[in-house]
This record gives structure tokens, sequence and C-alpha cells, in this order.
């Protein structure tokens, strides 16, 4: 008995400690890799990634600040070179300057309302005869904010534009002239104002649903990876208790021999198999999944910790595509870990069959006899296991259905339609 379990304990160790050679001779390369990057890697400007990082965040405010510098451009000058006029006749030159300085300073609280820079732009144009701060006025109001009723506010900007325009000295004085300026240079920045807010609103509502649909996504491979270490770890250290259980009474070396080697053998199939869950997680591969052949395995294991078992299996051989074979297999591992659990004294009955267009499965068992026949496996609580199995039957299209028999035992039954065109397990 000593001699059988210092061997595999020596198997074990020794394999462990292979893969610990090999891991950490991988992250002494990566770890020199990346410390080549680091020394080749040219030094970038930090005073241009400051300046752009400066800009990005305060665009907003560096936008506005310029704007009201353009309108201080265009009022102030005309009032210094006498160029200004107004529609109340001469008016001193320091309230135009006022007035400009005013809907200068509008420009910088547009985004939050649109009525100052509105009202201030009008009385600018009144009294100083620059229309370009009405440009910018209708033009925020419409593309920083959402008016109900903008084309009345940019009608009225519009008529104020055809008295100026046509009051202006220095223009042509030809109403139907003045008009169409004011249709182009008002109304039309009001309507491309819409279409901008508008736009935005989109893009704002496309990266609202790229995020959800990124965090959906992410959900998903949480409750798919949650899945699968369920079923892979459940049921390895479920067999590996009880046969260590099983031990207890053994008195034969050889049965004892025999046990412990099952035991490694679930060891070492569990860690493959969580392996193959870490290659999936790292480099985006698929991993090998578990057919309808697995299910022959599960069914001589439990045979063989004593659990009275009978299998019905009439599904030729690559057949069922991957997911629909996998979602099979997870079903009886499943199922024959509850009856572990929970009926060990039980009659089981497992079947898998192929019918049309679908494929049938089921996992069924009487009621417990009682008694100390069979030992009964830990319940470790939870109860993830079965949502699991009703999660994998659903994303494959299939129907699963649970509960109690008529004869006191339990069934658990899913019936998984064969998709065509599927890669087969």
């Amino acid at each position: 008995m000593a001699t059988a379990t210092d061997k595999s304990i020596q198997r074990m160790r020794s394999g462990y400690d292979q893969q610990r050679g090999q891991g950490t001779a991988e992250r002494h390369q990566t770890g020199r890799k990346q410390y080549d990057n680091q020394q080749v890697r040219p030094q970038t400007s930090s005073m241009g990634g400051k300046w752009g990082d400066f800009v990005a965040r305060y665009r907003d405010v560096l936008i506005d600040v310029l704007l009201a510098a353009a309108v201080l451009a265009f009022t102030i000058p005309t009032t210094v070179i006498g160029y200004s006029f107004s529609l109340w006749g001469p008016v001193p030159d320091w309230i135009e300057f006022l007035i400009g300085a005013i809907t200068a300073a509008t420009m910088l609280v547009r985004r939050r309302t649109p009525w100052p820079a509105i009202i201030a732009s009008a009385a600018c144009a009144c009294l100083t005869g620059q229309t370009v701060p009405m440009i910018l006025a209708v033009y925020s109001m419409t593309a920083e904010h959402r008016m109900r009723r903008w084309q009345y506010v940019a009608l009225a900007l519009t008529a104020v534009y055809i008295v100026v325009d046509y009051t202006n000295p220095h223009t042509d004085k030809v109403v139907y002239l003045s008009m169409v300026r004011a249709l182009t240079l008002i109304y039309l920045p009001a309507l491309v104002g819409t279409w901008v807010h508008g736009y935005r609103r989109l893009i704002r509502d496309l990266r609202t649903g790229v995020r959800e649909r990124e965090e959906h996504a992410a959900s998903e491979e949480r409750r798919k990876i949650a899945r699968e270490l369920h079923d892979t770890v459940t049921h390895a250290v479920t067999a590996m208790v009880l046969t260590a259980g099983i031990i207890q009474g053994a008195e034969e070396p050889s049965e004892i021999s025999e046990l412990t080697a099952h035991i490694e053998d679930k060891g070492v199939q569990a860690l493959s198999e969580l392996r193959e869950l870490l290659t999936v997680l790292r480099h985006e591969d698929l991993p090998r999944t578990q057919g309808v052949g697995g299910i022959t395995r599960l069914v001589k294991e439990e045979q063989a910790t004593g659990l009275e078992v009978s299998l019905h299996l009439d599904v030729p051989p690559g057949t069922l595509p991957r997911q629909v074979a996998h979602a099979c297999y997870r079903l009886v591992q499943e199922g024959l870990s509850n009856i572990r659990k929970h009926a060990p004294n039980s009659q089981v009955r497992v079947s898998c069959e192929l019918s049309g267009d679908h494929v049938t499965v089921s996992v069924v068992n009487s009621a417990d006899r009682g008694g100390e026949a069979v030992r009964a496996a830990p319940s470790l609580g939870g109860g993830y296991g079965l949502a699991g199995v009703r999660e994998r039957i659903v994303l494959a299209g299939g129907k699963l259905v649970s509960g109690p028999t008529s004869e006191g035992g339990f069934a658990l039954v899913a019936q998984l339609p064969l998709p065509l065109g599927k890669e087969k397990a």
C-alpha cells in the first residue's frame, strides 16, 4: 500500500516540478522581452503629450474662449475705426465696447443656456451693426441645446438681421439680398446645429450601447467560466472524496492501490481540464470539449464506486455538433453528481438517444433505498450546477425539464436540436 501511494505521489510531484520549471522559464523569457522592448523603445516628447492631454481635457473651454475672442475681434475694432453704426443713431463708444464685451462673455456660458448669447448678440447687432455674434448664438442654440421652438427664435433673429443689414450704410440696400443673407447666415446655421445635435446624440447612444454590449459579453464570459469551473472541479473533487472514503474501509492492498490510482487519475483529469480552460482565457483558442463518448466513462466511474447505473447510448460517433455534445456530457455529469449527493442508494438510468433532428438525454433515478450500501458524497451547497446546465441547454437551443418522478425519484431530461453546418464533436 505504501509503495503504490509513494509512487503516485512521486509521479504527481515530478509533473508539478516540471510544470513549475517551464512556467519559471516562460516568465523569465517574457520579462526579458519586456525589458528589451523598454530599452529599445524611443522616448517620446513629454511636452507634446502634456499639451495634447491638456487640449483634450479642456477642449470645450478652449473653443468657448476662442469664440469669445472672435466676438471681440469683430466688435471692438469696428468701433475704434468708426465703422460701426446703430439703428437708433450715434451712441457713445463705451456703450459699444460694453455690449461687445458682454456678448463675448456670453460665449463662455453658451453650453449651459442659449438665452444670454441670443439676447446679447441681438443687442450687439442693433447697437454696433455686427451680426457675426448672432450666427454663433443661433448655432449654439440648436447644437448645444434641445429647444422645441427654436424655429421661432431663429426667425426672430433672421428679422433682426434683415433690418440691420438693410440699414447698414455699407451694404447695397436691396431687401431681397438682405433676406437671402439673413436666411443663409442665420436660419441655415440653426438648421445645421440641429443636425450636429442629433449626430452627437447618436454617437452617445452608440457608445452607451457598445459599453452595455461589452458589459453583457463580459458577464456572459464570467458565467461561462463559472460553469466550466463548477463542472470540472465539483465532479472531480466529489469522485476523489468518495474514493478516499472507500479507502478507509478497504483491507486488501491491491484494492487500496487501485483506489489510489483512481484518485490520481481524477486529479490529473481535473488539472488537464483546468489547464485547457486557462489556455482559452489566455489565447482565445477553442477548448477540447467532452462529447457523448465521455458519458460512457462517467457511467463506468460511478459504477466503480458502487452506484447502480445503467446506460443506453444510441448516438453514432461524430453526429452531434460540438456544443450539443458537450451539453449532453455536462448534463449527465451533473445528474450523476447530484444523485451521488442526495440518493446514493438508488437505481440510475442514463439515456442518450438520437431521434430525427434532435437528441434526448436524461438521467433518472429511483427513490433512495436507504442504508449504507453506497457512501454518499458531501453536499457543498450553492446549487449552481443545475442552473449552469440549464444555461448550457438554452444556449444550445434546447429545453430542460427537471423534477421529481411519481416513484419518488428524480428526473433530469433535456432535448436539444441539431443545427445544420455545425462542427461535429
